[in-house]
């Protein structure tokens, strides 16, 4: 039986951690420490958690301010008053002086579920990965959770890192070790190239799955982090595949599939094509419906894999 695992609960567990050695890390939260599960921080260590209450551009003003002074401080809401409320704080108090501020926002894309289309991030990594400077990773499962909020410390500049409400299957070995700027086969084949992050790693290689069945080899990427994206691994995948498909729960709209299909195009131009949300705000229902709806189930992903083979 296939692990279910939230990364938002993996984040909160892997923080309190971590703080328990280093000592400089300190945590800010929004009102909203109990669904970030920065909570789990709080209790262990008080006087090191600040709760700046419904003030997200506030919250991220105070980061800069403590990592001006040497603090590495992690900043958590939900993804949509992360990179939306905040955003011109990120951009100049953040970003422009390169401060070593951590953004860990939960809640990302569409399965968030019943709040809606206003709590629904579809955006967030488009508007992140447009900001100089900012580095913008989301994780595959648990596992591999763990592992990126352990680098990102080790990284000295503004990270953005986005988790989830639901839980995720875990697809990662226990051993797996996540590296800032590099994807990672999962899955190996040469007829084509999936090429996802979050949720839709572990949907890409049910589709894989589904696909070998019909005698099609389908390589798995997990490009978690977006920005700086790895070139290296999209450039092979489009030399030996000769096809690519991105898979995100985001909009195809400045997130993945354009950062990907960008270096197709610059490098070894091959076809690409884009699942995700297209162009439209998600809305109120539950996460596995949601999902069907706006098209992300494996069976989805496996038809748009065998429309691109046909392409090559």
């Amino acid at each position: 039986m296939t692990k279910l695992i939230a990364t938002r609960d993996v984040y909160g567990e892997t923080l309190a951690e971590i703080g328990a050695v280093n000592k400089n890390i300190v945590v800010l939260d929004a009102d909203l420490s109990s669904s970030t599960k920065t909570n789990i921080f709080a209790k262990k260590f008080p006087e090191r958690f600040f709760n700046m209450g419904v003030s997200e551009a506030d919250m991220m003003g105070t980061a800069a301010g403590l990592a001006a002074g040497g603090k590495i401080p992690f900043a958590s809401t939900f993804a949509i008053f992360a990179s939306g409320r905040a955003w011109e704080q990120i951009r100049q108090s953040i970003a422009y002086p390169k401060l070593n501020v951590k953004i860990v926002a939960t809640h990302g894309g569409i399965t968030v579920g019943e709040d809606g289309a206003s709590h629904q991030a579809i955006e967030d990594i488009a508007l992140m990965r447009a900001i100089p400077n900012m580095t913008v990773v989301v994780p595959c499962d648990g596992v591999e959770t763990k592992s990126v909020i352990h680098e990102i410390i080790k990284y000295n500049g503004p990270v953005y890192v986005r988790v989830a409400r639901g839980k995720f299957p875990v697809v990662m070995p226990e051993d797996y070790k996540f590296t800032l700027g590099k994807g990672s086969v999962v899955r190996d084949g040469k007829d084509a190239a999936i090429i996802a992050n979050g949720l839709m790693v572990s949907h890409a290689l049910e589709a894989a799955e589904m696909l070998a069945k019909e005698g099609l080899s389908i390589r798995v990427v997990n490009m978690s982090t977006i920005k700086p994206i790895d070139r290296d691994i999209i450039i092979k995948a489009a030399k030996e595949t000769g096809a690519i498909l991105t898979c995100e729960e985001h909009s195809i709209i400045g997130g993945l599939g354009e950062a990907v299909a960008t270096v197709a195009a610059e490098e070894y131009p091959v076809q690409v094509k884009r699942l995700g949300i297209q162009d439209r705000f998600g809305q109120s229902g539950l996460a596995e419906e949601l999902l069907v709806h706006y098209a992300l189930m494996p069976k989805d992903i496996a038809e748009a894999v065998k429309e691109a083979v046909k392409k090559k």
